[in-house]
């Protein structure tokens, strides 16, 4: 697939309109005339490794980087022309929010409100509400120093939200976050959802990529396809064999030159096979095991993950 024909245009109008977006350091094309649309309600996912022009691109969205060319709209305001205008329709949280660790979490809140110009009577019940959802009140009086990383981060959530923004930009919010906090988060994320807030996450684990209404997979600053997890999934070339093994590395080095097969990947249980044509392959696959001595308890037919999908499609696009 030619990746400038990537793009699936939405039915629903754009909240969030981005094109040919380009932004360059020097002699380094961060963003590559990057294009997408999000809609009204929708959690959209910006997904990629590191460098892969996330941070870049929610920079730009939030109109505290310019870029080079192209241009962008936020619920009907271009960003370029008032980027000053922009930032009483959304809210950002970068990678790093500004939290003061000698504040309480109370005093943080405040702080954020008194940003916007929140009434102290809105102040103190959307404090509540939020808080309240974020399983967060009996840890009001906290300095935010003494907080884990993961309720750092709902409260950096909950000091986005006091402006009750329409869009809210989270530049990859659970890095380094527990997994229960992660799933906290996530549950605050689709309660907003519900709300009708319109979310735009940037993130590098892929299983998160999974909760997302849709999602943009990023290479190289280019936005090489942008679709549904389900719809990018039914993109996948050919059949994935899923083999179990103990020794997983022994039977990638095992299957990797046979015919048919265009890529490996370790998983915890033992490796993902991609293969032109299952029922020709398997057989195949089962003699290269049994040749190489590789213990394995079953070969077959499953559904790819994002991260499988994510291999695949992106190593065929550096291809074409």
């Amino acid at each position: 697939m030619n990746p400038s024909q990537a793009i699936v245009p939405t039915a629903a109008p754009a909240v969030i309109s981005v094109n040919e977006l380009t932004k360059r350091f020097g002699d380094a094309t961060a963003v590559n005339a990057m294009s997408f649309e999000v809609t009204r309600g929708e959690i959209f996912g910006l997904v990629g490794p590191d460098g892969c022009g996330k941070t870049t691109t929610m920079r730009m969205l939030a109109g505290v980087m310019r870029p080079d060319a192209g241009g962008i709209s936020v619920d009907g305001v271009d960003v370029l022309c008032d980027p000053e205008a922009v930032k009483l329709h959304l809210s950002y949280m970068p990678q790093r929010f500004g939290l003061y660790e000698d504040l309480t979490v109370d005093e943080n809140i405040r702080f954020y409100a008194d940003l916007f110009e929140i009434p102290a009577s809105a102040r103190a019940e959307r404090s509540q509400r939020l808080l309240a959802a974020s399983g967060m009140e009996q840890f009001r009086k906290f300095r935010a120093g003494q907080l884990s990383g993961g309720m750092k981060q709902k409260l950096g959530l909950t000091c986005a939200l006091v402006h009750t923004p329409k869009v809210l930009l989270l530049d990859e919010p659970t890095t380094g976050v527990d997994p229960l906090s992660r799933r906290d988060f996530w549950r605050i994320l689709y309660g907003l959802r519900e709300e009708g807030v319109t979310i735009v996450i940037s993130t590098a684990y892929l299983d998160e990529a999974e909760r997302c209404n849709r999602l943009v997979l990023l290479q190289d600053g280019r936005a090489r396809y942008c679709d549904t997890p389900q719809a990018l999934k039914r993109r996948m070339p050919g059949a994935l064999v899923s083999i179990m093994s103990p020794s997983g590395r022994a039977a990638r080095d095992a299957i990797s030159g046979c015919d048919g097969v265009s890529h490996v990947l370790l998983v915890g249980d033992g490796v993902h096979a991609m293969v032109d044509d299952a029922d020709r392959r398997i057989p195949e696959l089962r003699e290269a095991l049994a040749a190489a001595a590789v213990p394995y308890t079953e070969a077959e037919v499953v559904e790819p993950s994002i991260e499988d999908l994510f291999v695949a499609l992106l190593d065929d696009g550096a291809r074409s």
